[in-house]
C-alpha cells in the first residue's frame, strides 16, 4: 500500500500511465504455494468464497474460533489492524463510486467488501484487538496513510467511469500484494485462512474490473503486481469454493 501511495503522489504521471492502457480453478499461484507451505497442507485451508468475492463469514468464523488462539507478534497485530482498514477502504471507495456512476459492479463489490471487513473483524475479536473501524464512517480512517490514499482514489475515480474502474482494479492489485506480504509474516493457521479467503475474493474482484474495462475497449495494464502474476489471475476463471482447499 505504501508503494501505491507513492505512485498516487506522482499525480499526473500515474494518470498518464493508467490512460495507456470475485473458487476452484486448479491453478496454483506462487502466493498460494507459499501459504500452503506455511499451513503444512493446502487441504487445511477452508475456503468459502463465491464468484462475486463474497466470503461465507459465519462458516469462516466458526472455523477460526475452533483453533486455539496463539500469541501474536507485533507484526501480526499490525497486519490485522491494517487489513481491516484496507478492506474498509475498498468498501468505501466502491460505495462512493457507485453513487457517482451508478455502475452495478461497484455496488456488488462494495457488498462483497463488507464480508471481507467482517472476516478480519472475526480475528480482531478473537485476539481482543480494538477494531479501528468500529466508530468510523464512510471515508474515515484512523490510519493516516489510508486516509490520504482514500482521498486520492476518490479524486481519481470521480473523473470518468473508465478512471473509476481503473481505481477498482488498482485497489484489488494492491490488496493482493498486501495480503501476500502479511501472509509471509505469520504462521498462524487462522490468520492465513482469513487472508487466503480475502485474496481469493480480491482475485475475483480484479477479474471483474478488468473484464468490465475490456468490454469498454480498454486494456488495463497492471500497476502493482508483476505482469506475469497479473496475467495468470485474469486469464483464469472466477474462483469458487466451499469446504477445504488450497485457495486454488
Amino acid at each position: 500500500m505504501k508503494r501505491l501511495l507513492g505512485m498516487l503522489l506522482i499525480g499526473a504521471l500515474l494518470l498518464s500511465v493508467l490512460g495507456a492502457g470475485c473458487i476452484n480453478t486448479g491453478t496454483t499461484t506462487s502466493t498460494q504455494t507459499s501459504s500452503a507451505e506455511n499451513q503444512g497442507s493446502p487441504d487445511q485451508i477452508p475456503v468459502n468464497v463465491n464468484e462475486n468475492g463474497n466470503i461465507g463469514t459465519s462458516e469462516l468464523k466458526a472455523y477460526i474460533d475452533s483453533i486455539p488462539a496463539g500469541q501474536l507478534a507485533q507484526e501480526e497485530k499490525d497486519g490485522l489492524l491494517y487489513m481491516v482498514e484496507e478492506e474498509k477502504l475498498a468498501h468505501d471507495v466502491y460505495t462512493k463510486l457507485y453513487e457517482k456512476w451508478g455502475l452495478k459492479i461497484f455496488s456488488n463489490i462494495a457488498k462483497s467488501e463488507t464480508t471481507h471487513v467482517e472476516a478480519v473483524r472475526a480475528l480482531l475479536q478473537k485476539y481482543n484487538l480494538t477494531d479501528p473501524t468500529q466508530n468510523e464512517g464512510i471515508g474515515e480512517f484512523q490510519n493516516q496513510e489510508l486516509q490520504k490514499l482514500y482521498d486520492q482514489l476518490i479524486e481519481m475515480g470521480m473523473k470518468s467511469e473508465v478512471d473509476a474502474l481503473k481505481v477498482g482494479a488498482l485497489i484489488e492489485e494492491t490488496d493482493i500484494e498486501d495480503l501476500q506480504k502479511w501472509i509471509s509474516l505469520t504462521d498462524k493457521v487462522d490468520i492465513i485462512t482469513v487472508y487466503e479467503n480475502l485474496m481469493m475474493g480480491s482475485r475475483n474482484h480484479l477479474r471483474a474490473f478488468v473484464s468490465q474495462l475490456e468490454k469498454m475497449g480498454i486494456t488495463y495494464e497492471p500497476q502493482v503486481l508483476p505482469k506475469d502474476e497479473f496475467e495468470e489471475i485474469i486469464n483464469s476463471p472466477m474462483e469458487t469454493g466451499q469446504g477445504k482447499g488450497g485457495g486454488s
